[in-house]
């Protein structure tokens, strides 16, 4: 029985889905990665996933697109899948729609957080919804990482309320926990980063996009350092070159605060690079169910988000960190420093972090409800059940 997921870029398949992907193969489904080729191919194949490359683009490419639904299609036809599930915006609506026309029996798409937003030109957040009612329309059930896109779907007619429900998101909590941080590899770290042990750090994980409020970012941090002038800002993510918001480390300059920011591209030392933050700060426009708050939490560092839906679902106030409104660089500033005064509330949120992270961040918590959902689409399709799944299902 063969299980097709598909992203726009490999970097999602490995990062993302990687270990959901492992974990389906493991109850004895055949499984496949679809996405565009890159350098994170290498990784899915090593793992034992068989990788398809259809070349697909993040932006609105109307020709572009027209060729990936083309090759989507031909793709399905080919490999005769048992079940499609998409994930993120556009193969949320060409995987689908190419699903569908293949006759593939069961379609399923994770929500990763809808593209449109309140914040957004009314036509073109129209266009936004207009897209997903479509892809709705080829959807068996649609997973959504965070609650509120649940009632929005409902509320502008996206879906049937019966064709969505909650999937939420997780983390390898096993991965991410401070106690197994070896300290002498962190104090080599600080060195080669340039920190002192003077300095305290905010953090910020996530691609290098004005999307992700780097800029609120930057205007916050002239605030702090006038009053901590030993802070380090600690800019952890990619360059994403095919955004047209994107941005490169030298706007740290435009700031004046360069010295004090320590850009490092992509890593794969997330743990102790978390180890290293007293502060993480996520000042995201939009987010589904955003990994890195949850990384954050679950090595017991206190979070900063911004107060939106998808943030709301991995930072709860005053649990286990604080939200702030969105676009209010003083409301920002003041919330790193109030953490980073306050070591004593800092810690509070930590642990707290930790504990929730445990409860709710557990990604094969994710797993557990995919399977699931997958058993019951096959019932209903009057199609076999594999052993291995009905067998931990029930024993879960």
């Amino acid at each position: 029985m063969k299980i097709a997921h598909i992203t726009t870029i490999d970097m999602a398949l490995h990062l993302l889905l990687l270990n959901q992907l492992k974990s389906l193969q493991e109850v004895g489904f055949e499984v496949v990665g679809i996405s565009s080729a890159g350098p994170d191919v290498s990784a899915i194949e090593a793992a034992g996933i068989r990788h398809i490359e259809v070349p697909m683009t993040r932006n609105f490419t109307p020709a572009a697109d027209l060729m990936a639904l083309k090759n989507l299609y031909d793709v399905m036809r080919r490999e005769r899948f048992t079940i499609v599930h998409t994930h993120t915006p556009k193969p949320g609506l060409l995987g689908q729609m190419a699903a569908r026309m293949a006759g593939v029996p069961i379609i399923v798409n994770t929500l990763h957080g809808f593209y449109f937003h309140d914040h957004m030109p009314t036509f073109w957040r129209q266009f936004y919804i207009a897209t997903e009612k479509i892809a709705a329309r080829c959807s068996h059930a649609i997973l959504s990482q965070n609650s509120e896109d649940i009632q929005t779907a409902i509320r502008e007619k996206i879906c049937r309320p019966e064709q969505i429900e909650f999937l939420g998101n997780g983390i390898n909590v096993q991965r991410f926990d401070r106690a197994k941080i070896n300290e002498e590899l962190l104090v080599k770290m600080r060195s080669d980063l340039g920190l002192t042990d003077a300095d305290q750090v905010v953090g910020f994980v996530g691609r290098l996009v004005q999307e992700k409020g780097i800029l609120d970012l930057l205007q916050a941090a002239r605030i702090v350092l006038e009053h901590k002038p030993k802070t380090k800002f600690l800019i952890i993510g990619p360059i994403d070159e095919e955004k047209p918001d994107a941005l490169r480390p030298t706007v740290a300059q435009d700031y004046g605060i360069a010295e004090n920011c320590v850009f490092t591209g992509r890593r794969k030392d997330m743990p102790e690079l978390y180890a290293l933050m007293d502060v993480f700060v996520l000042p995201s426009y939009r987010e589904g169910f955003p990994r890195s708050p949850m990384e954050a939490a679950a090595m017991g560092v206190p979070c900063i988000a911004t107060d939106i839906r998808g943030c709301r679902e991995a930072v709860i106030h005053n649990d286990n960190g604080l939200l702030s409104p969105l676009g209010n660089v003083k409301a920002l500033a003041e919330a790193i420093l109030t953490l980073l005064r306050d070591h004593r509330l800092a810690q509070q949120l930590g642990q707290a972090g930790r504990k929730l992270a445990l409860a709710k961040f557990d990604e094969q918590l994710v797993f557990d409800k995919v399977k699931a959902k997958y058993a019951r689409l096959l019932k209903e399709q009057g199609m076999p059940v594999p052993d291995l799944l009905s067998a931990q299902i029930v024993a879960s």
